[in-house]
């Protein structure tokens, strides 16, 4: 009777381990089982400085390129030696094949939350540098998709001389697919302009990362948040210091607008007014967002995405039961 009383619990705390693991994953790794999506990647500035090419020709074939930039000014262009230089440096960066790979898998994470989505056409191409800080944006008339390739050219790049670093940071080939998610994620909800304290700012995008993670589960966190690794390292670690320096200062339910310039806006550093403003990582309230949408998760494990996309944030922040504590 013994061996069978152990056999029993030996069972149940199998079991009981199992549960533990499962409900410690990654909830967003998923089995995806529809087909995936056929991307189409086409580099047009290769075309563009093609001297063999007529400039009628890449016209007919990109006329919604041509903005209003003169024929004249076109064909400088083209044969600039600096800016095809430019391109080419650009485009050796880019590992076209497994960028394809990497969009077909992100387009099909979308599609198995948002059945809706249609892939859209994508397109590379070089801006001259000119469009390299903002170099993901998507047409939703048309459903065309362009990734200026100017903008992943490296941190520390000879050609981002001038540029402020903290740009940089996020100005690699790996900066990317993150980008594009990102882009998309901004085309599938919005913000309630009804709604404006500092606790809805901060849930909306925590809802943006959410949808990150959706769609790029196995992608690194830090690469989401356009942080450098030792950024991100920085968020963790001080984590439970943040939250208490907004609740402690009355800012989680605060309207004034000049938070979101000081915790959520591109630059070096969040702006604490302390001592330790040069050490911290930037957009800071949309780590923590982020964060309080995790806990959301732990919490109510079972929440489908779309239901949790249309949740105001006071919701959220009570369910998630947010009081983050420092890692031993």
């Amino acid at each position: 009777m013994k061996f069978f009383k152990y056999l029993i619990l030996f069972s149940i705390l199998i079991s009981a381990l199992h549960s533990c693991k499962k409900e410690s994953g990654n909830k967003w790794e998923i089995k995806l089982e529809n087909e995936f999506p056929n991307v189409q990647l086409t580099d047009i500035s290769k075309t563009f400085y093609d001297s063999s090419i007529p400039l009628d020709q890449f016209k007919e074939k990109y006329p919604w390129f041509q903005g209003s930039v003169s024929d004249a000014d076109y064909s400088a262009r083209r044969a600039d030696i600096e800016e095809i230089k430019i391109y080419k440096e650009a485009i050796a960066k880019i590992n076209q094949p497994k960028l394809k790979e990497d969009l077909t898998l992100l387009f099909a994470h979308i599609e198995n939350y948002f059945p809706d989505f249609k892939t859209p056409q994508v397109f590379l191409f070089s801006s001259d540098l000119q469009m390299a800080q903002d170099p993901v944006f998507l047409e939703p008339k048309n459903n065309l998709l362009f990734i200026d390739i100017t903008g992943f050219m490296g941190e520390n790049n000879p050609y981002y001389k001038g540029m402020e670093h903290y740009f940089q940071v996020s100005m690699n080939p790996q900066n990317i697919i993150p980008k594009v998610s990102a882009t998309i994620a901004n085309q599938l909800i919005r913000p309630d302009k009804n709604h404006q304290k500092f606790l809805d700012k901060i849930i909306f995008e925590g809802k943006l990362l959410t949808l990150q993670d959706a769609f790029l589960p196995t992608e690194p966190d830090y690469l989401k948040m356009n942080y450098s690794q030792k950024q991100y390292e920085w968020a963790e670690a001080n984590e439970e210091n943040i939250w208490n320096f907004f609740v402690e200062n009355n800012l989680v339910f605060s309207d004034d607008p000049r938070l979101e310039e000081r915790f959520l806006s591109v630059g070096p550093f969040s702006k604490f007014y302390t001592a330790i403003d040069n050490e911290s990582s930037p957009q800071i309230g949309i780590f923590s967002g982020w964060q309080i949408c995790r806990k959301y998760f732990k919490q109510k494990r079972d929440t489908k995405l779309q239901d949790f996309l249309k949740m105001d944030a006071q919701t959220i922040f009570n369910d998630a039961q947010y009081r983050p504590k420092t890692p031993n």
